[in-house]
C-alpha cells in the first residue's frame, strides 16, 4: 500500500475554486473535465504540500480567487509513512504563504520532511531547448525531494549573490565589502553543488534499475564556463580571484548559478535538445519516474506525483506504459486530461474525478 498519500483535500477560495472537498484513495487519480474547469488548480494546491512556490511558481496573492480576494486556504490529511498529519497552508488578504502542521505553525522546510511531491507540467516540455535557468529549477526541485534543506541553501546563496552583484554594478572595489558575502556564497554554494551531484547520482542509479518503455538519459552536471570549484575554500578563493573580471561584467560569473543539466538519449546517443518533441517528453517522464524510484528507497515511500496533461505528446502505447509504471511504483499520481478516455487503461486501477462547477461551488465527483 502507498505509504505517502493525501486522503482528504479541501480548497477554500483557491484560484477558481470557491469551495471544494475531495476524499481520496491512495492510488492513481485521473482528473478530467472541460478546459477551464480548474483541473490544474487542484494539482497546484497539492503541490503546496511541499516547500516552495508550487508548480506555477506563483505568489501567494496570485492564488486567491477573484473577485473576492479574501485570502485562500488549502487543507489536507496526509499519510506519511506510518503517521497521519493535518496540513494547512494559507494566505490571508495578500499576506505571504503560511503553513500549519497538526495545528502548529511550521516552516516550509518542515513540509519537506513529511512529504515528497514531484510534478511534470506542460511548460516543462520545452525544458531541453530553452535556457539553463529552467533546467536548474528542474534539477533543484528533484534535489529538494532528496534533501529538504536544499531550498535554504539556495535562498542563502541567491540573497548573498544579489548583494554582491549590487556592489559589482556600483563598481565598489574595497575588498572589505565583499568578504562576508563571498563567505556566505562559498558555504551555501558548496552545499548546493554537493546536493545536485548527489541528486544526479541517485537518478543515474535509479535509471539502471528500470525496466521501462521510456528512454534512459545519460546525465551530466556542467558549468556554462569552466569547472565548478570543489569545496568551500576553493569556491571562496575562486570568487575572490574572479572579482576584477566580475567588476567588468557587473555580475558574478562563477558559482552554482552557472550550472546546467545536460541529458543525452542514451540508446541513440543524441542530445536531448536535438530529439523529437515526443522523445523529449519521454525523457522527462523517464526522469520523473527515476526520481520516484530513488525516493521510494531513500525516503521509504514513493512521492506524490502531479502529472498535468500528461498524455500530451505520448502515444497510446506510451500512455499505457506510463500508467503501468505508476502502478508498479505504488505512487499516488494525480493526472489531468480533458477526457476520461485518455485514462482508459487505468479503469479499475484508479480513482476517476470529474471537475466542474455548480452555482460557484466546484464539484469533484469521484468514481473508481
Amino acid at each position: 500500500m502507498t505509504a505517502l498519500a493525501l486522503s482528504e483535500l479541501t480548497l477554500s477560495h483557491f484560484r477558481s475554486h470557491k469551495a471544494a472537498c475531495l476524499s481520496l484513495e491512495a492510488g492513481p487519480i485521473a482528473i478530467h473535465g472541460a478546459n477551464g474547469a480548474g483541473k490544474t488548480n487542484i494539482l497546484e494546491a497539492v503541490s503546496l504540500m511541499s516547500p516552495g512556490r508550487g508548480l506555477r511558481r506563483a505568489s501567494a496573492e496570485a492564488m486567491v480567487r477573484r473577485p473576492e480576494a479574501l485570502g485562500w486556504k488549502v487543507s489536507a490529511v496526509l499519510r506519511s509513512l506510518h503517521q497521519m498529519h493535518e496540513v494547512e497552508t494559507f494566505s490571508e488578504e495578500g499576506t505571504s504563504r503560511q503553513v500549519r502542521i497538526d495545528g502548529k505553525a511550521a516552516t516550509q522546510v518542515a513540509l519537506g520532511r513529511i512529504a515528497r511531491v514531484l510534478w511534470l507540467i506542460p511548460s516543462m516540455d520545452r525544458l531541453w531547448i530553452e535556457g539553463a535557468d529552467g533546467r536548474r529549477r528542474f534539477l533543484d526541485r528533484m534535489t529538494l525531494s532528496f534533501e529538504p534543506t536544499h531550498a535554504e541553501a539556495t535562498l542563502t546563496y541567491e540573497k548573498a549573490m544579489r548583494e554582491r552583484n549590487r556592489l559589482l554594478k556600483d563598481q565598489v572595489r574595497d575588498a572589505a565589502w565583499y568578504g562576508a558575502l563571498e563567505a556566505q556564497m562559498a558555504k551555501a554554494g558548496t552545499a548546493i553543488h554537493a546536493n545536485r551531484q548527489m541528486c544526479v547520482a541517485q537518478l543515474i542509479e535509479a535509471q539502471k534499475e528500470a525496466e521501462t518503455a521510456f528512454p534512459t538519459a545519460t546525465l551530466a552536471l556542467t558549468q556554462s564556463e569552466g569547472e565548478m570549484p570543489e569545496g568551500e575554500d576553493a569556491l571562496l578563493a575562486a570568487l575572490q580571484e574572479s572579482r576584477s573580471r566580475d567588476l567588468m561584467a557587473g555580475r558574478t560569473l562563477i558559482g552554482p548559478h552557472r550550472a546546467d543539466l545536460e541529458a543525452v538519449y542514451a540508446a541513440k546517443q543524441v542530445a536531448a535538445k536535438d530529439c523529437s518533441t515526443g522523445e523529449q517528453k519521454a525523457l522527462l517522464v523517464s526522469l520523473i519516474l527515476a526520481n520516484g524510484r530513488a525516493l521510494a528507497t531513500s525516503f521509504g515511500a514513493p512521492p506524490v506525483l502531479l502529472l498535468d496533461e500528461v498524455a500530451a505528446h505520448l502515444d497510446a502505447n506510451r500512455r499505457a506504459a506510463l500508467y503501468d509504471e505508476i502502478i508498479a511504483l505504488g505512487a499516488q499520481a494525480w493526472m489531468t486530461g480533458t477526457e476520461p478516455e485518455l485514462f482508459d487503461t487505468l479503469q479499475g486501477r484508479a480513482m476517476f474525478v470529474e471537475v466542474g462547477e455548480d452555482d460557484g461551488i466546484s464539484y469533484l465527483k469521484g468514481t473508481t
